[in-house]
C-alpha cells in the first residue's frame, strides 16, 4: 500500500528585504519598524509576534511594512543579522594572533573581557536577548545563526594557526567551532537563568577554554 504520508517539505519563508531605502524617509520607516520589532519582541514573544501588531504599533499599513519586508520571519533576519554582526564585531577584535600567543592568565583575561561585553552588548541591542531566542527557536532563521558561528570560528582559527603554524589544522578547526558552540550556549543559559551567578559561569568557562588552548599549544611543542 503506497504511504499516505507527504515526501514534501514545507517551503521556507521568503527572508529577503524587498527594498533597501534609499531616502531619509524611507530609511526612518525601515528603521522604525526594526525598533518596535525588538521592542515588540521583548513584550510579547516569538509566537505572538505578527505583521499586523508591528504595523499597528508602528502606525503604518500593511503595504506599507510589505514594502520592505515580506513577513516577520524577514524582520526577524535582519535584526539577527544585525546582532550577530555586532558580536561579531567583538570578537574579530579579540581573535587576534597577539591574543591566542598570550600566556594563560593574560588569554584568560581577555576571554573574560571578551564574554562580559558580548553579554553587555547583547543586553543594550534593542531585543537583544529575544533575538537571541529567536534565532535558536526558529528554524527558518538557523541559518543566519549557524553562519555567524562559521565566521567566528574560522576566524579564531586563522589567528590559532597564524600564532602557532605547527598546530594540527584539523584540532584547531575542532577546537574553534566548540569554543563558540559552548560560549554561544552559556550566553543563552544566563539569559534563560537569571539566577546562576553570571560572574562563576563565565570564569568557568574561560578555565575550561584556556585549558584547552594551552593543550593545543603543548601539543605542538
Amino acid at each position: 500500500m503506497p504511504s499516505t504520508l507527504s515526501t514534501t517539505r514545507p517551503s521556507a519563508p521568503d527572508l529577503d528585504t524587498k527594498t533597501l531605502p534609499r531616502q531619509g524617509r524611507a530609511q526612518e520607516t525601515f528603521e522604525r519598524i526594526l525598533a518596535i520589532t525588538a521592542d515588540l519582541l521583548s513584550e510579547v514573544g516569538i509566537e505572538r509576534l505578527s505583521t499586523n501588531l508591528i504595523c499597528e504599533r508602528a502606525g503604518l499599513t500593511p503595504p506599507a511594512l510589505y514594502r520592505y519586508f515580506p513577513n516577520k520571519y524577514a524582520v526577524l533576519h535582519a535584526l539577527g543579522e544585525r546582532l550577530m554582526g555586532a558580536q561579531n564585531s567583538l570578537l574579530a577584535q579579540w581573535a587576534t594572533p597577539e591574543t591566542l600567543a598570550a600566556p594563560a592568565a593574560e588569554f584568560e583575561r581577555r576571554l573574560l573581557v571578551l564574554f562580559a561585553d558580548t553579554l553587555a552588548l547583547t543586553d543594550a541591542f534593542a531585543g537583544g536577548v529575544w533575538i537571541m531566542r529567536a534565532l535558536r527557536a526558529v528554524p527558518a532563521l538557523y541559518e543566519v545563526r549557524v553562519a555567524s558561528h562559521r565566521h567566528v570560528s574560522q576566524l579564531i582559527e586563522q589567528a590559532f594557526l597564524s600564532a602557532h603554524p605547527d598546530i594540527d589544522r584539523t584540532q584547531v578547526q575542532t577546537f574553534a567551532r566548540l569554543a563558540v558552540e559552548m560560549g554561544y550556549a552559556v550566553q543563552e543559559m544566563l539569559s534563560d537563568e537569571p539566577d546562576l551567578d553570571a560572574r562563576v559561569v563565565i570564569q568557568r568557562y574561560a578555565a575550561m577554554i584556556t585549558r584547552e588552548v594551552m593543550d593545543l599549544r603543548d601539543s605542538a611543542r
